[in-house]
């Protein structure tokens, strides 16, 4: 079995909710790595500020930028520039019967500070319901910080896109440009 179809069966059969956070948080954490370090950083896992009232589930540094100035890939070196993407924020929500609300993107507004830049991702395993939509629309509209939603769909894709020796970082950045489309 290709290391790709490890990845989707373990995200297939990952229980959600409650029974399975820990297994989520740590499939999705490996998925990360394995589709974008490099060019992006290992990550820091549970990374706490130094009062330790905030906790992140991880953060990959974008030190996207080769000794002579080469982007080492041209959508992260992209989204550092447009969205000042220097510490790629990821929340993980595995829920089952809780929806994934506004509660959910203030929770990741409050994890991104002005040195991370304005990109965070909330890894799902359901979409999110229509008022946690809204309310990243107005945190754009406030503050045009990018919360991305991605599902285990996404994950999927993005694995598949790996295996065909394409970019998955290519969907990251579409994504980003259909939120602008649809933004009002």
């Amino acid at each position: 079995m290709s290391q790709v179809n490890d990845f989707i069966e373990r995200l297939d059969n990952c229980p959600i909710g409650t029974p399975g956070w820990a297994q989520f948080e740590e499939l999705c954490t490996e998925i990360f790595t394995f589709l974008f370090v490099p060019p992006l950083q290992a990550p820091q896992r549970q990374a706490k500020t130094l009062s330790g009232i905030n906790r992140r589930d991880a953060i990959y540094p974008n030190r996207n930028i080769a000794p002579g100035g080469v982007a080492l890939s041209k959508n992260w070196y992209h989204l550092f520039q447009e969205l000042e993407a220097r510490l790629i924020l990821i929340e993980y929500k595995n829920y089952d019967a809780i929806e994934i609300g506004p509660d959910e993107v203030n929770c990741a507004l409050n994890y991104i500070t002005n040195p991370m830049g304005r990109l965070a991702f909330l890894v799902c395993s359901k979409e999110p319901n229509d008022q946690a939509r809204i309310r990243r629309n107005t945190i754009y509209t406030n503050d045009r910080k990018v919360i991305l939603f991605l599902t285990k769909d996404h994950l999927r894709e993005m694995l598949l896109m790996k295996e065909r020796g394409e970019d998955p970082s290519d969907l990251i950045v579409d994504l980003i440009e259909l939120f602008y489309i649809q933004h009002e």
